[in-house]
């Protein structure tokens, strides 16, 4: 087993030059990501996969989700195998990256905060890329979310959540929320659980995601500029329907990730 650690307090000389170079490609890239959902998702977005085979559109976006993340130095690596579409993955949830993360082994529709729709720029992206948004709170919303799941998973499409309902930090694992489950129960697929974890020589990098008091542009720029490191994704084993317990699904998925998080990956597949 290996040990975690926390991003080291000594001073980074090298971020400055990270920066210089860092920056531009991302510019670039969000300038490809405009053409791509301009011109690609816009009349693609709605393929699904056929017989275990990915859509262009599908494709396109794990390559953009790869690409992005090297530019932040993450290196995707994964571990086991995601169930074909569709399925509804459950994953735990640090920080905006993780998104990009899944997003590189599997183009699935997210549930995200509805603040994310009206964000410049990235708001009209996600959107282009299926993302069902929840305004968090709203019972009325949650009841819509759950209808809109249940019509993507049933016309083909996996469906990505994060069961916390919000970011954790500095690598606490919260409670998963046991509705959300409901929607893999009506639709009638598969559920697999999912660990996102990131890794630096070795060891277990725990605030690569959120810090306490963080926001959003904090984290983003503080990855930006920051060392390299592995970004795993652990495709882990199903679990069982659980009609009567949507509660025990829960734990049991909370369960797998949190072992998968304490655990060095084996047989890793880099993307």
């Amino acid at each position: 087993m290996d040990t975690a650690t926390a991003s080291p307090p000594i001073r980074d000389h090298l971020r400055p030059l990270r920066y210089l170079w860092r920056v531009p490609l991302l510019l670039l890239h969000a300038v490809l990501a405009i053409m791509l959902a301009a011109f690609v998702m816009s009349w693609n977005r709605n393929r699904v996969m056929r017989d275990g085979r990915e859509p262009f559109s599908h494709r396109l976006v794990r390559w953009w989700s790869v690409a992005l993340m090297r530019i932040f130095g993450l290196r995707a690596v994964r571990v086991g195998e995601p169930l074909a579409d569709p399925v509804l993955f459950v994953a735990n949830h640090t920080s905006w990256i993780d998104i990009e993360l899944l997003h590189s082994q599997r183009a699935a529709c997210f549930v995200a905060k509805a603040e994310i729709a009206h964000w410049p720029l990235v708001g009209w992206l996600a959107a282009s890329g299926g993302t069902i948004f929840h305004r968090r709170g709203s019972n009325h919303s949650l009841a819509a979310v759950m209808q809109v799941m249940v019509e993507r998973l049933r016309a083909g499409r996996s469906v990505a959540v994060f069961p916390e309902g919000g970011t954790g930090h500095d690598g606490v694992l919260k409670v998963f929320h046991a509705r959300i489950f409901q929607a893999a129960l009506d639709a009638e697929v598969a559920v697999q659980p999912v660990a996102l974890r990131f890794v630096r020589d070795g060891r277990r990098v725990v605030d690569a995601g959120f810090r306490e008091h963080e926001n959003f542009l904090q984290n983003f720029l503080r990855l930006l500029g920051g060392p390299s490191m592995d970004a795993e994704v652990h495709f882990l084993q199903p679990v069982p329907a659980s009609p009567d317990a949507r509660r025990r699904m829960a734990e049991l998925s909370r369960e797998r990730i949190a072992a998968a998080l304490e655990n060095a990956a084996q047989e890793p597949c880099v993307a």
